[in-house]
């Protein structure tokens, strides 16, 4: 039922002029209840999300929705107001958004380029109030190899390289499954996809992994087995 930036131009460019005029004015007013607020979200590419304000205050009329770092007519997504029938779309809109009545943003199978910062205006007899949050988006995340310079050692004589490629910043270093505790003869690189264990201990023997990891989501490499002689 939504219909494009232009024809709403062409019917409502007053309606819409006084509202954006309106709320410039009236943008510094003080809210006088709780503090209104929009969530922030994580969310996995593909997923539909649904952006929430809190604390809604009393009497609203409706809701303009931005997309962008300032509150700006290009950055438009939408207005829903109880005297209007449909959503207007602005600039921002890309056919995947639903501006809701109970102060609500849909977004359809989202992409990475709908990561950013949201506001939303709520539309109120003789002020306007404005809250922001952010929307993240994260590309599934890819297996991780592990590899090691060998996995069969001499306890006391040996060292070991292990080195996870991932092009995922975030990683954690399993030991038989469980969270790896590094000791004094371990040694993590800067970036943590290289782990060093020099000497070897009989101790060292079993299986090990590295986990990559975002907001929303892990995954594990296949577990090496290192065999320690002694």
């Amino acid at each position: 039922m939504e219909f494009s930036a232009a024809s709403a131009h062409r019917g409502l460019v007053p309606w819409l002029g006084l509202l954006l005029t309106g709320f410039l004015l009236a943008f510094w007013i003080p809210p006088t209840t709780a503090r209104f607020t929009l969530d922030s979200i994580n969310a996995a590419e593909g997923q539909d999300v649904i952006l929430r304000a809190s604390n809604m205050p009393p009497g609203v009329a409706g809701f303009m929705w931005y997309r962008g770092l300032e509150i700006k007519f290009s950055n438009l997504i939408g207005i829903i107001a109880w005297q209007l029938s449909r959503q207007i779309t602005g600039p921002k809109y890309t056919g995947r958004e639903i501006a809701k009545l109970d102060g609500s943003l849909i977004i359809k199978n989202v992409t990475p380029r709908d990561i950013g910062m949201y506001f939303v205006v709520a539309i109120l007899p003789k002020s306007r109030e404005v809250a922001f949050g952010r929307l993240n988006v994260y590309r599934p995340l890819s297996v991780p190899t592990l590899l090691a310079s060998n996995t069969t050692v001499t306890e006391n004589e040996d060292a070991v390289v292990m080195t996870c490629y991932t092009d995922v910043y975030s990683i954690n270093w399993l030991f038989n499954a469980t969270s790896m505790q590094l000791g004094e003869r371990m040694k993590l690189s800067q970036d943590h996809r290289t782990l060093t264990i020099d000497p070897v201990r009989r101790e060292d023997a079993g299986y090990y992994q590295c986990q990559v990891f975002d907001p929303i989501s892990s995954i594990e490499s296949a577990p090496v087995e290192l065999d320690v002689k002694y």
